[in-house]
């Protein structure tokens, strides 16, 4: 169990503050649909893969007092805010949480913006289909987002660039995981 919460802290760790319950979710279903050791279960849901086990360790982790939620009032809405606190910061270096190209994936993801992170977990979650498939899918699922074949096009190269990204050991780290 604490190993899920372990992983989920690396994210903060590595990525600093993430804005947005939307944001975080779909942020860890695409790091899971890369490879990346998360085990949370996602179904898709309004805003595309949730999963309330992620909700829950979020939760949790704020509890122990190792993630600060920081809730702001956005004109109608309220948009959340978490970072890692300096209890969490000093528990996670007791434990070994390396995991190779996470970091350059998580901030290349932390950069973007939510709605495109629904439409590059949308496409993840339907990936099994042909992009004609998924682009129907998307137009018929989300309408109100207004997805371009454009930006459906970024997110598939999108994609393919995180996946590059997490696959790019340099000689030297494959060398020392074959030995």
């Amino acid at each position: 169990m604490l190993n899920d919460h372990q992983r989920l802290m690396n994210v903060f760790a590595l990525s600093g503050e993430v804005t947005g319950r939307k944001k975080l979710q779909k942020m860890i279903y695409i790091a899971k649909k890369l490879g990346f050791p998360f085990q949370e279960k996602f179904e898709f849901h309004f805003y595309g893969p949730y999963s309330e086990e992620l909700s829950l360790r979020v939760e949790e982790l704020c509890n122990f007092g190792f993630l600060d939620e920081k809730k702001e009032d956005k004109g109608g809405y309220s948009q959340y805010k978490y970072k890692m606190t300096t209890a969490g910061s000093e528990f996670l270096k007791e434990y070994d949480t390396e995991v190779p190209n996470l970091k350059e994936c998580l901030f290349s993801m932390n950069e973007q913006n939510a709605r495109f992170l629904e439409l590059v977990s949308t496409v993840l979650y339907f990936e099994q289909d042909s992009r004609e498939e998924v682009e129907g899918k998307i137009q018929t699922l989300k309408p109100k987002q207004g997805y371009t074949s454009e930006e459906i096009e970024e997110a598939y190269q999108y994609i393919a660039m995180l996946r590059k990204t997490k696959n790019s050991y340099n000689t030297s780290e494959i060398s020392s995981f074959q030995s």
